[in-house]
């Protein structure tokens, strides 16, 4: 029997939906106890934990499709999952929404100092903040532009701001003034007053932003990172911030997750932090839901799915 298996539970119309699509199938959910055993054998997993590379990506697998449950493929096994022939797919394209609103929220935190008025309320401190900026009239920079990063431009365009882009082939994107190649990096941070980085984990942007990149970008500038941690060097970056070379970050992902207690970043006033979870929100699951059920229909009909194959060589 044909079995797909899920790291999470359904709701009662969704469990319906993937009934009909796969009628006969052995249908396996796992919510809070989740036990590895239950997904051997399995064609199809939804989702995925560490634990399933030794009872799923083994000789002789059935395991033909994996679906991502979230868009980073960075910490997948994705050398197991080739040497199985296993397809690979993602959720990338579901957090445009929620990621570029996290964006503003920090941006518009910083410049307008509410961050500095929030430690002064925890410390019941009535304290003018001095004189504060604007996001109108400035320039946005932004390092990958997928889904994220096209909705950060959209959203940019509604203050009147200049929009940068940078993506590998620099192909022109609506609500991108100019677009720059990966080659023309430092032009992009060089005229930008406002930086963010979307960018996937791979062997070419693994440090990508480092001690040069900061150095390039104006002292007034600020830094995002809501990509992947380890695309950015944080040695440099905190130098960066301790010394003036930019003016703050904003920071949702970070090269070691937690972030220990012991890093400095926590203590740097110029410096916001969520723990990685700008992407969650009440609408999570139904986008990733629909996203799988496109996929899972067109797996059935024709044995691949169709939206987000990552490409496992080029690791997105």
């Amino acid at each position: 029997m044909r079995k797909i298996a899920f790291t999470m539970e359904l709701t009662v119309d969704d469990l319906e939906k993937v009934k009909q699509l796969c009628d006969g199938w052995k249908i396996v959910q796992s919510g809070k106890e989740f036990s590895p055993e239950q997904f051997q054998d399995s064609e199809v997993i939804v989702g995925w934990k560490g634990s399933l590379v030794e009872h799923c990506l083994v000789s002789n697998t059935p395991l033909r499709w994996v679906q991502s449950w979230s868009a980073g493929v960075d910490k997948m096994p994705l050398t197991e999952i080739a040497k199985h022939d296993v397809l690979l797919t993602t959720a990338s394209g579901i957090h445009g929404y929620q990621i570029s609103e996290n964006i503003f929220a920090m941006m518009l935190s910083f410049v307008r100092k509410v961050h500095i008025s929030t430690r002064n309320q925890i410390e019941k401190k009535w304290a003018a903040v001095g004189s504060t900026g604007e996001i109108h009239g400035k320039t946005l920079g932004i390092i990958g532009v997928g889904e994220i990063g096209k909705e950060t431009a959209k959203i940019a365009k509604a203050f009147g701001m200049t929009v940068l882009g940078l993506n590998s082939s620099g192909h022109s994107v609506e609500n991108i003034d100019r677009m720059y190649q990966t080659a023309q990096l430092e032009e992009l941070l060089l005229a930008s007053d406002f930086v963010v980085n979307s960018l996937p984990l791979t062997k070419q942007t693994h440090h990508m932003i480092g001690q040069q990149q900061f150095q390039s970008m104006k002292s007034t500038a600020y830094y995002f990172n809501f990509g992947r941690g380890a695309t950015t060097d944080e040695e440099a970056m905190y130098e960066a911030l301790l010394n003036g070379t930019i003016a703050g970050a904003g920071l949702d992902v970070f090269e070691q997750e937690p972030l220990p207690v012991s890093s400095p970043l926590w203590e740097q006033e110029n410096v916001m932090i969520t723990p990685h979870n700008s992407g969650i929100t009440e609408n999570y699951y139904r986008r990733a839901m629909d996203l799988l059920l496109i996929n899972l229909e067109d797996y059935i009909r024709t044995g691949k799915p169709t939206l987000n194959l990552v490409n496992l060589e080029k690791q997105y």
